[in-house]
């Protein structure tokens, strides 16, 4: 084999590489196109991480308003909440029995 095929079949064996590995790549990547729908996306991992996922955690202030606080217990088939507490849904699905006024878990119900 000639030098210059040589090293064009190089360059292009490398350029193909190159190629398949950014394919590989993206394609290993995560999409998650509902994010915006699902405002308790990142609750579950965040409180895994900074160790208040448990009972007996608190949960952060941004998780104790809105979308996160399941008003409509009975459809969910939970009981309902003992007085000065709510649900909060996670983003896997479990149901977090929180203290009102403190954030403070009082039970993780599982959603499986």
């Amino acid at each position: 084999m000639k030098k210059s095929t040589m090293k064009k079949s190089l360059g292009t064996l490398a350029i193909c590489g190159a190629m398949m590995m950014a394919s590989g790549s993206l394609l290993a990547q995560s999409y998650d196109h509902d994010h915006d729908n699902h405002p308790h996306h990142e609750m579950y991992d965040r409180g895994h991480q900074e160790g208040w996922y448990r009972q007996g955690g608190r949960v952060p202030d941004d998780y104790r308003h809105g979308n996160y606080i399941v008003s409509d217990w009975h459809r969910e088939h939970l009981r309902p909440p003992p007085r000065g507490y709510h649900y909060v849904r996670s983003d896997n699905g479990d149901f977090l029995l929180v203290a009102v006024t403190t954030g403070v878990i009082a039970s993780i119900i599982a959603s499986h």
